[in-house]
């Protein structure tokens, strides 16, 4: 039977077939997106290496995608990196309470990221919520401050910046495009 609008659960996600698709849902709302490029994948692995040698000093756990963030049953989605507490670590289900969501922009999911998915992190009280945009190239760090998000670090091209949460690190963009 068709859905309407913001008639999704994570059940009908759950049922989709594995198609190289990526199924997302938010708010009800089923999201599909098309395989990441080589670019975007450069990226990820980059910020990834750097954000799990910074974990390793502090009670943090840094994972990859795909994997599954269901804060409620009408929303689930798959942030390309996140970062969790190692006590929150659940070998079965990625816990609701992240310290850090991140995203790497690319033509088909921009909108999707910096508004939907950003809207459902801040709502969902994600702590922090990283933007990376290999088109620019360029970092937006936003921490959750009294229920909102508000820009705690930006940079641009070779330009540093210096974040504190969820765990000390310094990204300069360019650096995460280098083959």
């Amino acid at each position: 039977m068709p859905r309407g609008v913001g008639e999704w659960t994570v059940d009908d996600v759950d049922a989709l077939p594995d198609d190289g698709l990526q199924y997302e849902l938010v708010d009800g709302m089923l999201l599909v997106t098309p395989a990441p490029t080589p670019r975007h994948q450069l990226a990820l692995m980059r910020l990834l290496g750097q954000l799990h040698d910074a974990a390793q000093t502090a009670d943090a756990l840094v994972l990859p995608a795909p994997v599954d963030w269901r804060p409620h049953r009408r929303t689930s989605l798959q942030p390309d990196i996140v970062v969790l507490r190692r006590a929150d670590y659940d070998p079965e289900r990625l816990t609701p309470d992240l310290l850090l969501a991140v995203e790497i922009l690319s033509p088909s999911t921009r909108r999707k990221d910096q508004l939907l998915k950003r809207s459902a992190y801040e709502d969902a009280g994600v702590a922090s919520y990283w933007m990376v945009d290999p088109a620019v190239p360029s970092i937006v760090a936003l921490d959750l401050v009294d229920g909102r998000y508000v820009v705690t670090g930006e940079a641009r091209g070779n330009e540093e910046v210096h974040l504190e949460r969820p765990i000390p690190v310094t990204l300069v963009p360019t650096d995460l495009l280098r083959p």
